[in-house]
């Protein structure tokens, strides 16, 4: 059974090699990031047997509304061959003195033998890294990775892949001039962002188990092409001269010596001179066009779906009551384009009910996404221009909370066809730190505020059980241009939170906490924000000789003893993958 198993998964995994290799063929003169992708699935189908997938199939129940009864199998036996091409015969017959399967032991010995070899060689080379690592000099660039410089001849790479860090070899820096350095460094960053030292790993795990089989190192050969033409290719689409770019690895190539581990990704990796001539060239792949993406796309999704839904048909049957609950989804949703975008804009949420009028598609991603405008990115021009009218009626009675949020998602994931990802990213931060002469923080009072307990029964309104006096920031009303935040019982960390969340007009940047200050404070902050270019003489009540308050800067160094200082730090931001315009209804 074993044997007839790895069999199986042997020959499936080849020709999903050799069908890998006829598809980067057909996408020769596209982007190598995609043929990269292309061989990467390839590698990870030697560590998913079909098998599996059907077994996950037969996993999903499928209900029925009456009696259950035992049914043939819904599949055709050919189908099922189709996933287990070896099966053995059902009246196979059994010696009655079966013999040792020596041949499957010697080739298990051989097989051990080999693998030990690989790993033995791949552990001895990554020791001598780690101890390269632990001689290194940390050293300050402009890089969101830590760097160090290392002794020896090894050539610049990224280590790690949970938290990375650059190696530069102390002689090669004293021969890369500035450009050439940046674009060194721009390459490194790039395997950083695309994961390759993961996935280069991942497949050093396959060449490990798989290692008597050619076709695993030809395609570990065709990744690492792959990676650094991609890598190449994003460096000249970030504006480096293709001419300092290619010095710059020629320089590697010259003063150090290329990384025996293909899990550190460095510089002079694959065909040298292949990727110096496309280089020099400064050629740039053509994009998919929509019909190959789609044929990539349907190919995908069938190495895995075919299997599932194999398994899935001859999965047992169940009683229908017993399928999983639905998401939470509106019942009946009404999206408009406004013919206008001069109207007033308004979100108004009750319990089942949502209506949106005259919102751009931009502030409905934050909305229900609950991010800052600066936390979007990749996003189209028209979703600020184009404004919608939303009307959804949900069933059963959801919070305002839940139809705002992941109920508003599934609508515009629907209706827009938004599909999104999260990143964290070094962005323009401002930190909260101490001054120098120290804060004039007042830390809170044993007693002084309740902590509010998720999921705890709502507090009681009646007049012999007053509300408790919680901790956290209240509601304050503007009196015209003049603000008051004003927290009870709360930690830096809450106050940075909320001036981003709050105050992200004001300060334009979200804050992060530098002060290293533990334990609870009371907040009292008053300003005063800027008066709107073109505003009329007075406010609301406030009078113009009433708005001489301090900014929010000064009021922070000055009330609570703190700075906002600019500074660049890890935020995370949502990245826009896909969106369309909504079709009306």
């Amino acid at each position: 059974m074993i044997t007839r198993f790895i069999i199986n998964h042997l020959w499936q995994s080849s020709c999903s090699a050799l069908l890998a290799g006829l598809l980067t063929f057909v996408l020769r003169r596209n982007s190598p990031a995609v043929r990269y992708l292309v061989w990467l699935s390839a590698s990870l189908k030697f560590l998913v047997p079909f098998a599996a997938l059907v077994s996950l199939g037969n996993l999903i129940p499928q209900p029925v509304r009456h009696s259950v009864f035992v049914a043939a199998p819904i599949v055709s036996n050919t189908l099922v061959q189709i996933a287990d091409p070896f099966s053995q015969m059902p009246n196979a017959s059994v010696p009655l003195n079966p013999k040792l399967p020596w041949v499957q032991i010697g080739m298990g010995i051989v097989w051990a033998l080999g693998f030990s070899s690989i790993t033995f060689a791949r552990c001895r080379d990554w020791l001598a890294v780690r101890a390269a690592l632990r001689v290194g000099t940390p050293i300050e660039l402009p890089i969101p990775v830590r760097a160090l410089v290392i002794p020896g001849k090894e050539e610049p790479g990224i280590v790690g892949f949970l938290r990375p860090v650059l190696v530069l070899p102390a002689q090669l820096l004293e021969h890369l001039a500035s450009p050439q350095l940046g674009a060194i460094l721009a390459h490194e960053l790039c395997h950083v962002r695309r994961r390759d030292n993961l996935f280069a790993a991942v497949h050093m795990v396959v060449e490990a188990i798989f290692w008597f089989n050619p076709l695993v190192w030809w395609v570990g050969a065709r990744m690492v092409e792959e990676r650094e033409l991609a890598c190449d290719e994003e460096v000249l689409r970030m504006g480096f001269e293709p001419t300092d770019y290619a010095e710059g690895i020629l320089k590697v190539c010259r003063f150090s010596v290329e990384s025996r581990l293909a899990c550190i990704a460095g510089v002079t990796s694959a065909d040298v001179k292949k990727r110096l001539r496309a280089i020099l060239a400064g050629s740039i792949a053509h994009e998919l066009t929509g019909v190959r993406r789609l044929a990539l796309t349907m190919i995908g999704l069938a190495a895995f779906a075919v299997p599932v839904f194999i398994g899935v048909l001859n999965a047992p049957v169940i009683r229908a009551q017993e399928s999983p609950a639905v998401p939470l989804r509106f019942e009946v949703e009404s999206v408009r384009r406004t013919g206008s975008t001069d109207g007033r804009s308004l979100l108004q949420a009750t319990p089942g009910r949502l209506v949106i009028t005259n919102l751009s598609l931009r502030r409905l991603i934050l909305i229900a996404y609950e991010i800052q405008d600066t936390q979007l990115t990749g996003e189209p021009g028209w979703i600020d221009s184009d404004h919608y009218d939303i009307q959804a009626k949900a069933g059963g009675n959801p919070s305002v909370r839940q139809m705002e949020g992941p109920m508003l998602r599934a609508l515009l994931e629907e209706r827009f066809r938004l599909t999104v990802h999260r990143e964290t990213r070094q962005l323009p931060v401002y930190k909260l730190s101490v001054r120098k002469s120290g804060s004039q923080l007042q830390p809170s009072q044993a007693g002084s505020c309740t902590t509010y307990v998720t999921g705890a029964p709502p507090p009681t309104t009646a007049r012999e059980s007053p509300l408790p006096n919680f901790c956290g920031f209240r509601r304050t009303a503007a009196d015209g241009l003049n603000r008051v935040l004003d927290g009870k019982g709360v930690t830096m960390a809450a106050l940075a939170t909320n001036l981003s969340r709050t105050y992200i007009s004001t300060l334009g940047r979200n804050v992060i906490d530098g002060t290293g200050l533990t334990g609870m404070f009371d907040i009292y902050l008053k300003w005063t924000i800027d008066l709107p270019a073109g505003a009329p003489g007075e406010v609301g009540n406030t009078a113009p000789s009433d708005l001489s308050g301090p900014s929010i800067f000064t009021a922070i160094q000055e009330q609570l003893g703190l700075t906002l200082e600019p500074t660049k730090g890890p935020v995370e931001v949502l990245v826009i993958d896909h969106v369309e315009k909504a079709s009306g209804n």
